[in-house]
């Protein structure tokens, strides 16, 4: 019996184990294709293309883009067909024209970028963030986190690739959050820390009669004027929603604000907001939710790494930012599941 036992576990294949040690290299195929402009060479081409075609155009080596394009059909992001002549022709599948191509109105193109530039460089010294209990951007880019936006916004350029980062995330999930719940009795609404303004964007369209105010640092709302605006029916108010007042609303949105902070800071915003509400009025939280038996969901789990790679703070449940929202005065708590990444969870006053 014994001796059976050791043969079934030197037949034991550690598959899940190796594709995680090595799920890096899927990572990064698809950041190298991305910087490289693969996606978008392929769509705007309207036609397959061989390796040689691709590595002439993007001024790459035959052989290492002959390679590439070979792992991305592998991870099925491209479609690969023989021609007559023996090589293979390659072409983006309609998944990667929607979501890898700069010019699609859904792309990820910029998340993927902030991904590979910004917190995979974080991630590198995830160890170091679990042993200390803090994020990594001294050792990661050489700059002190005492100030924690002023380190994510650490150039003009870092701080614009973050708001593409928002704005791609609110483009592919904004519509779930904002229709969780009938939002319509809303008139007046404040974005806190509304970023690029896709959130806000997706209130106007689906609440046509509601007064959208998106609140930001002076810094964010220039950028955000320059480089992403052109909708009148959303304003913008320059501020810092911990130091400054806040203007008196119907409706206040925080979405994937509060997982920054620790849990003191996030009661501090709360209770202000709390304060500054109009009677009968809310706060609309939108985070990934983590199950509250601690069993999932995985990207919530793994998101929660990444707050404490690069942030003050966590995921959490919803039973414990219903916690939060109580301290802070709120009365009534909704929780909302989208199925998706991002939940909403809606708080009355």
């Amino acid at each position: 019996m014994e001796l059976d036992m050791a043969v079934v576990k030197e037949d034991v294949y550690p598959k899940k184990i190796l594709e995680y040690m090595e799920g890096y290299l899927v990572s990064k195929t698809l950041f190298a294709a991305c910087e490289l402009g693969v996606f978008d060479l392929l769509q705007d081409s309207q036609r397959p293309l061989a390796p040689a075609e691709v590595a002439q155009a993007l001024d790459s080596s035959e052989d290492g883009m002959d390679r590439l394009l070979s792992a991305c059909a592998g991870l099925e992001l491209l479609t690969a067909q023989p021609a007559t002549d023996g090589q293979v022709l390659y072409s983006n599948t309609e998944m990667s024209s929607m979501f890898l191509t700069k010019s699609s109105p859904r792309s990820l193109y910029h998340s993927i970028d902030y991904n590979s530039n910004t917190m995979y460089l974080c991630w590198h010294y995830l160890t170091n963030a679990v042993r200390e209990g803090k994020n990594q951007y001294e050792r990661a880019f050489g700059v002190s986190s005492k100030d924690l936006f002023e380190a994510m916004y650490r150039s003009d350029e870092e701080m614009v690739k973050f708001m593409q980062l928002m704005n791609s995330i609110w483009n592919i999930c904004g519509r779930d959050v904002v229709t969780a719940f009938d939002l319509s009795p809303f008139k007046s609404i404040y974005d806190l820390g509304g970023c690029s303004g896709a959130l806000a964007r997706h209130c106007v369209q689906i609440y046509p009669d509601c007064n959208v105010t998106i609140f930001d640092l002076p810094k964010v709302v220039h950028m955000s004027r320059e480089h992403f605006f052109s909708d009148d029916r959303i304003h913008f108010h320059e501020g810092d929603f911990f130091k400054d007042s806040l203007p008196e609303a119907d409706l206040y949105i925080l979405a994937r604000i509060l997982h920054d902070w620790t849990d003191e800071r996030n009661v501090e915003l709360l209770t202000k907001i709390h304060q500054s509400c109009s009677p009968g009025g809310g706060v609309l939280l939108v985070e990934a939710l983590l199950s509250e038996d601690n069993t999932g969901p995985l990207t919530a789990q793994l998101y929660s790494l990444n707050m404490l790679v690069q942030t003050e703070g966590r995921e959490r449940k919803g039973s414990e930012y219903a916690a939060l929202l109580t301290k802070a005065g709120f009365t009534t708590v909704h929780i909302h599941k989208t199925g998706k990444v991002y939940d909403a969870v809606l708080a009355l006053k």
